[in-house]
């Protein structure tokens, strides 16, 4: 595994960025505190992400603001004290880029070796071991060109590495690559967190990549942070309905309340009477809410019902119907004309021929109905 200097024991290393960058058509305003964990940006494309890395790594100067790394400010400019900018070179953070960014006239080797500061053969065997590290020794001279797309991408990690960063940062590193390929190099960049204790930034529009990897969340919008927590949190709990969007949540939906007391909430959502668990919230209100589709049960017309799917319930008839990886995905048309989402693993549900076109009656597991706002 790959090694560098130990940061003391009594310190945590530690990124902070607050800043601003002021375009003529984007304006990107960043509030971010990064300990040794992996904190994954994610947003669509324009959101402002990739402007966040270039500026923590000093390829691009915000107007205002301030960026430390430990206890050194590398960026301040604040109207009040002398600005501070230092070069990208000085600031000892890594940058992965989504197309490697290897140099092609240079080997593997040449390439991992390019920022150290050791000279002629002392540079040579840093990086030598580095290669080896990274199970890359058989091609230390091989070009860019002669690598497949995971082999560049590591190499591209371990050049990252190789001048002992302070803070590492990942932008889209492995959205080029097989799924293999993406779940190997996933494996082994936790497994790099987890021994140099780095804050780590990865860049992301994928949210199968975001729960591969990360510790904790920070969903963009509009150049702006919109939510941040731990990636459980954020999913299961979006703080709204455009951050809700933004990540794909399944079976959002508009509804008003009609009742609230201590035992739960009634919602009327275009005539279809849902109850959610208790939570603060005014009758009369419009609230966001959502059900994950591994949580909506078909029912068996055989069986009496238990406690986990006795409300909720609704009849529907069966619209389309897609296989995923683990099962199966149905759109289900409701009495209310919405279409509502229901996921089964491949081997739930086969008595029922669940085929276009079929009645079926549903449960929205009460304790799985999410209200956002």
């Amino acid at each position: 595994m790959l090694t560098q200097a130990a940061h003391p024991a009594a310190v945590a290393p530690r990124l902070t960025a607050d800043f601003t960058v002021r375009r003529p058509d984007f304006s990107l305003q960043v509030q971010l505190e990064v300990g040794p964990e992996i904190l994954v940006l994610f947003g669509p494309s324009g959101s402002g992400k990739s402007t966040t890395l270039n500026a923590i790594a000093g390829l691009i100067e915000p107007q205002s603001g301030r960026i430390a790394l430990d206890d050194e400010i590398v960026f301040l400019r604040d109207g009040r004290t002398r600005p501070v900018n230092l070069p990208a070179r000085r600031r000892r953070v890594g940058y992965v880029f989504q197309q490697y960014a290897l140099f092609p006239h240079m080997t593997a080797l040449e390439n991992v070796a390019y920022p150290l500061r050791e000279r002629g053969a002392a540079r040579a065997a840093r990086g030598a071991a580095f290669l080896a590290q990274m199970n890359l020794a058989h091609l230390a001279d091989h070009y860019p060109h002669e690598l497949s797309g995971g082999q560049q991408q590591r190499i591209a990690l371990a050049r990252a590495l190789a001048a002992a960063p302070r803070a590492l940062l990942l932008d889209e590193p492995f959205s080029a690559l097989d799924v293999a390929a993406r779940r190997r190099l996933q494996g082994e960049l936790l497994a790099l967190q987890r021994e140099l204790g780095l804050p780590v930034i990865y860049v992301t529009h994928r949210l199968e990549d975001a729960f591969a990897v990360g510790h904790r969340l920070a969903v963009m919008r509009d150049g702006r942070v919109a939510q941040v927590g731990p990636l459980a949190d954020v999913f299961r709990y979006p703080v709204n309905q455009q951050v809700a969007e933004i990540m794909g949540i399944a079976n959002l939906f508009r509804a008003q309340v009609v009742g609230a007391d201590e035992t739960g909430i009634v919602l009327d959502w275009d005539g279809l009477p849902l109850v959610a668990p208790p939570q603060p919230t005014a009758i009369g209100s419009r609230v966001t809410a959502y059900v994950r589709p591994e949580d909506v049960k078909i029912l068996y017309p055989d069986r009496p019902l238990v406690d986990a799917v006795r409300s909720n319930l609704a009849s529907g008839r069966i619209v389309a119907s897609h296989p995923h990886p683990d099962g199966r995905t149905l759109q289900v048309l409701l009495p209310n004309q919405h279409l509502i989402e229901v996921r089964h693993r491949s081997y739930t549900y086969v008595s029922l021929g669940l085929q276009v076109g079929a009645e079926v009656r549903l449960s929205l597991r009460r304790e799985a109905l999410v209200l956002i706002g």
